[in-house]
């Protein structure tokens, strides 16, 4: 806006003296995330923001809970974390659970952050290379649901991309066979939230809400 004064550019600052050359949260896509992914480059190693490796796969937060600590893991620092089914629908609730722990063999290596992919959410201050919010989720049949141990993942920030080394073919041919081994809640609010939540990309709140904010305060309940 033009002819508006800036009162304070301590607090918002011009573009010639930004904080940094981009912004904070960056939007991925690719066939790993169609409708999108998120991942905040400010807390990224900038060394991971263009990195390849092979995928560590846990199916949801109890595997992973129960393999982390593992001294046999397959896993280095070089490997892709990728934790399944911890969307609104996966978890349920979209569970702050994205930032994943380091498994204790790599940690002792000195190595602090691993590329992590998941499809939940994590504190706004927390630190890593995480891509979070991928969608569609796992539970509703994203491609995520068909990731497999040892595939072969690319994240690059730059072009914003994240994409599963597979070809088109063998992608639908996964998603085809794929089938949910969520039991979806049989009554009550659990039911509602499972039936009418969508994805994280529209901000996961009730379908039958949007669009009626703003409307008239009923009378009181007595």
């Amino acid at each position: 806006m033009k002819n508006v004064r800036n009162w304070n550019e301590d607090v918002i600052r011009p573009v010639e003296k930004a904080l940094t050359e981009s912004g904070g949260i960056v939007v991925l896509k690719g066939n790993l995330a169609p409708l999108g992914a998120v991942l905040k480059p400010s807390a990224a190693s900038p060394e991971l923001l263009q990195h390849k490796g092979r995928a560590v796969v846990f199916e949801d937060i109890d595997d992973y809970k129960a393999r982390i600590n593992d001294e046999s893991l397959d896993i280095d620092g070089t490997c892709i974390m990728v934790l399944k089914n911890c969307g609104p629908k996966g978890y349920p609730g979209m569970a702050e659970v994205g930032n994943m722990g380091l498994p204790p063999k790599v940690l002792r290596q000195g190595i602090t952050d691993m590329v992590r992919i998941s499809d939940a959410r994590m504190s706004g201050t927390a630190y890593g290379t995480v891509v979070l919010h991928t969608t569609p989720e796992a539970a509703a049949g994203g491609p995520l649901a068909i990731v497999q141990n040892g595939d072969i993942i690319e994240l690059d920030v730059a072009n914003r991309r994240l994409h599963l080394d597979i070809s088109d073919e063998e992608l639908n041919a996964r998603l085809s066979e794929w089938t949910s081994n969520i039991v979806p809640p049989a009554s009550g609010y659990a039911k509602l939230f499972n039936d009418h939540i969508p994805g994280a990309d529209t901000g996961a709140d009730f379908d039958f809400l949007k669009g009626c904010r703003g409307s008239p305060i009923p009378k009181d309940s007595h």
